[in-house]
C-alpha cells in the first residue's frame, strides 16, 4: 500500500510539473526552425481567453507547425509566456510556453 501511494504521488507530481512548463524538459536540435507562419487570429470566444501564438516543434526528426489557439487563463492576471527557440552554441534549444 505504501509503495502504491508513493508511485501515485510521483506520477501526479510529474504531471503537475509538465503542465506548468517545469520539469527541465527541453528539445535541442542542430539547426533552427523555419520562419513562423502568420494568419488571422479573429475574436476571442469569450472573456478570459488569451491567444497563444503558434510555433515550430521538432517531432520525429522534422519540423512540425503547431497552430496558435485561444486558451482560457488558468487564474486571474495570468500571463502567457510564448514558446521560443534560442541558439545555444552550435545547437538550438526549445523552451516550451507556460503560464506565469
Amino acid at each position: 500500500m505504501r509503495k502504491r501511494l508513493m508511485v501515485g504521488t510521483l506520477v501526479l507530481a510529474g504531471a503537475a510539473l509538465t503542465a506548468c512548463g517545469g520539469g527541465g524538459y527541453y528539445t535541442s536540435v542542430r539547426y533552427g526552425p523555419p520562419a513562423p507562419r502568420y494568419g488571422v487570429v479573429g475574436y476571442a470566444p469569450g472573456p478570459g481567453y488569451v491567444w497563444t501564438d503558434g510555433y515550430w516543434d521538432w517531432r520525429a526528426n522534422n519540423w512540425y507547425w503547431v497552430g496558435g489557439r485561444w486558451q482560457r487563463q488558468p487564474r486571474a492576471r495570468a500571463v502567457w509566456v510564448s514558446p521560443s527557440w534560442r541558439q545555444n552554441g552550435a545547437r538550438w534549444r526549445f523552451n516550451r510556453g507556460y503560464w506565469r
